[in-house]
């Protein structure tokens, strides 16, 4: 049991502590790649295929080489292995263009252990404020260069309005479009509840596609609840009768506090955590 794994497409398990990039890889140099993270639970990796599809996705979005789920789906089989079975870890599945000189893509899976900031988040929920992303909500159709939604390596922005908040004693961020209408977070989904509804950015406003949103989504019609894909305005976020922010590793962080107004307790909160976690457990490896 390792407290962080490497392992190559090829199935070789690497030297965690050992240097592995070339200095003029594109992911270091361009941030011309992609990637995908993950949660581990149980040993294995949870929605796996949702990750793959994504994954795939975002490396034709950018005309990477693309060599099939098979060997991603093996490499994360051995780290899992490597990883153990006792413990929650995060998994991140990393696609490179390859070296500024030419080669083969650089492609590898990592996985390590969560951090407590996570935990933490899990348990107590966050504060978020919205930020501006200065972009349309029609971005993605008019200049589809720009990979509204492909999750590649170039997050820089997404890193800036993090540290940016969490200088004013915030958590997390949630983005808008130039409309005023919300987008999501630097990494992560928002979603509401309205009684018993829940209510998502629609993916064609220029988002990210959430893994666990949908999986969310996808087991809550048997809980009794409505799920929704509309657009949203700080005024419904404040409104709302439950506010997450959703991700792979966090799974879901209840906002308490948006733009330091206190968010009304949810009567779903308990409904939503359960939900999550039944999405995870129901969405099975790969």
């Amino acid at each position: 049991m390792a407290d962080q794994v490497l392992v190559t497409l090829d199935g070789q398990v690497r030297d965690a502590d050992a240097p592995f990039l070339y200095a003029d890889d594109l992911a270091v140099v361009r941030g011309d790649g992609v990637f995908e993270t993950l949660l581990v639970r149980n040993g294995r990796p949870c929605k796996a295929e949702l990750h793959l599809a994504r994954l795939e996705s975002s490396a034709r979005a950018l005309e990477l080489p693309w060599t099939g789920r098979g060997p991603w789906t093996h490499a994360a089989r051995v780290a899992v292995r490597e990883w153990g079975g006792d413990r929650d870890g995060w998994m991140r599945l990393v696609l490179s263009r390859g070296r500024e000189m030419g080669g083969p893509p650089t492609a590898f899976v990592t996985v390590g252990p969560v951090a407590e900031r996570v935990l933490r988040a899990r348990r107590d929920g966050i504060s978020a404020m919205t930020l501006p992303r200065g972009i349309s909500v029609d971005l993605s159709a008019a200049a589809p260069w720009e990979l509204a939604g492909a999750k590649t390596l170039s997050y820089a922005t997404n890193m800036a309005a993090l540290r940016y908040a969490q200088a004013r004693g915030v958590d997390d961020v949630v983005f808008t479009s130039s409309e005023g209408r919300i987008l999501e977070g630097p990494r992560s989904t928002v979603v509401i509840a309205r009684g018993k509804r829940l209510i998502t950015p629609p993916p064609e406003q220029g988002i990210l596609a959430g893994t666990t949103q949908k999986a969310l989504f996808e087991v809550a019609p048997d809980k009794g609840y409505v799920c929704e894909y509309a657009p949203l305005y700080p005024d419904d976020l404040l409104a709302a009768e439950g506010v997450w922010m959703m991700s792979s590793v966090t799974l879901a962080a209840r906002v308490h506090t948006l733009d330091g107004t206190a968010l009304a307790p949810s009567a779903a909160a308990e409904d939503v955590a359960s939900m999550v976690e039944l999405a995870v457990e129901a969405v099975g490896a790969g």
